[in-house]
């Protein structure tokens, strides 16, 4: 039987959350047949500078929701945001500083492809005040990467992480995905390898799903069995546990000291301003509201000055923030302190008390009063566990 949870009155807020910026530039070279993100193929020229103007307009109509507080991260996702030059971003950076504070030693990553690598773009990209790279490598074997529809092929993935270090970023992520077409565990485990020796600080490595939408959705490819699934699953993990990447979400794994920090802050339920076609936001305001955001997702319509960057904008229900809260925060392996579900959500514990006893008793959550932590059984079936917190 599923616990149920009551349904308190809202309340304010004393401290607010740490706030980041998301910024979708959604242009790619080529929309990839597994991808449903807001990806456009890029016509001959980009629109940078009227897209630029466009993200601190948008900007301006959301600085109300800072309130104060500086920007902790800055992460520009896609689409293939290295397709717009430095000068462009350099630009927008700018324009963001002068409406919203850094904080010190703020991260600020950019998602890039391997084919977009070019020595001279990626040393003034680092100019900028980009510190951090997310490099969407996904295999670096010619056969997975022509299934998976990329533009780029194994050397120029090898060439990419040496071209990052060399232009002064030693700290880059390396996307990768596992669940191939005909993918047996010893091509997985040479992908890892081979990222693993490119010296990444950090690792994203996730089991491709077929998505609504996408081209594989209306034709899929045959995908490995369960059992090689959960093979590779238990022998990449440790893996990269022997290199030394610490596994601190569901397809996350970092060097000491270095997970990403806007990643964090997402699944610690921290607010984020989301600008561009598309993106998202969630944003906590001092009265107790709490609030969703999503904006126009096609790029015509976002840079037509006839239309409003907001596309929409969602109140989430107090008797909805449990499971929201939770959502987020127990996909982190080592889960958060049991007191920020307070500072997140204003809500007192004693709320999951029921909810929380029953998953313990099913071995899905750890009994430990002051974390919120899944087992390793209740990572593996993480919805299985949130069905306890829903109202």
């Amino acid at each position: 039987m599923i616990a149920t949870l009551s349904t308190p009155g809202a309340v304010g807020f004393t401290n607010l959350p740490p706030l980041a910026l998301y910024i979708h530039i959604p242009w790619c070279v080529r929309k990839c047949p597994y991808c449903d993100f807001n990806s456009h193929a890029a016509g001959p020229e980009l629109p940078e500078d009227a897209y630029v103007t466009a993200l601190l307009d948008d900007l301006d109509q959301e600085l109300v929701a800072a309130q104060g507080r500086p920007i902790s991260s800055i992460f520009f996702g896609g689409g293939t945001p290295s397709l717009f030059s430095a000068n462009a971003l350099g630009r927008l950076l700018r324009g963001v500083e002068q409406r919203i504070p850094f904080a010190p030693e703020i991260e600020i990553t950019l998602e890039a492809n391997p084919g977009t690598f070019e020595q001279d773009k990626f040393k003034a990209y680092r100019q900028t005040g980009i510190n951090r790279l997310s490099i969407g490598v996904q295999s670096f074997q010619p056969a997975k990467l022509e299934a998976l529809g990329r533009i780029h092929n194994g050397d120029e993935a090898v060439r990419a992480a040496g071209m990052a270090r060399a232009a002064g970023f030693d700290n880059f992520n390396m996307d990768l995905m596992h669940g191939l077409p005909d993918q047996s565990l010893d091509d997985a485990l040479g992908d890892l390898r081979q990222a693993i020796d490119l010296g990444p600080t950090h690792l994203s490595w996730y089991q491709l799903t077929v998505e609504p939408n996408t081209v594989f959705w209306n034709q899929p490819p045959e995908l490995p069995e369960d059992d090689i699934l959960w093979d590779i699953q238990e022998a990449g993990q440790a893996l990269m546990a022997e290199h030394g990447f610490r596994q601190y979400e569901v397809s996350a794994y970092a060097q000491a000291d270095r997970a990403a920090r806007h990643n964090l802050n997402y699944w610690r339920f921290g607010d984020f301003i989301g600008i561009g076609a598309g993106a998202h936001g969630k944003l906590t305001f001092a009265d107790g509201r709490i609030l969703r955001t999503w904006k126009t997702r096609l790029p015509k319509d976002y840079l037509n000055l006839a239309k409003p960057f907001k596309a929409g904008e969602k109140l989430l229900p107090v008797d909805e923030l449990p499971f929201e809260f939770l959502m987020n925060a127990l996909r982190l392996t080592e889960g958060v302190e049991a007191e920020l579900f307070t500072q997140r959500t204003g809500l007192p514990l004693e709320q999951l008390r029921e909810a929380r006893h029953a998953a313990e008793q099913k071995g899905l959550l750890q009994v430990e009063p002051d974390r919120l932590v899944a087992t390793p059984r209740g990572q593996l079936f993480l919805n299985d566990l949130l069905q306890y917190f829903l109202t």
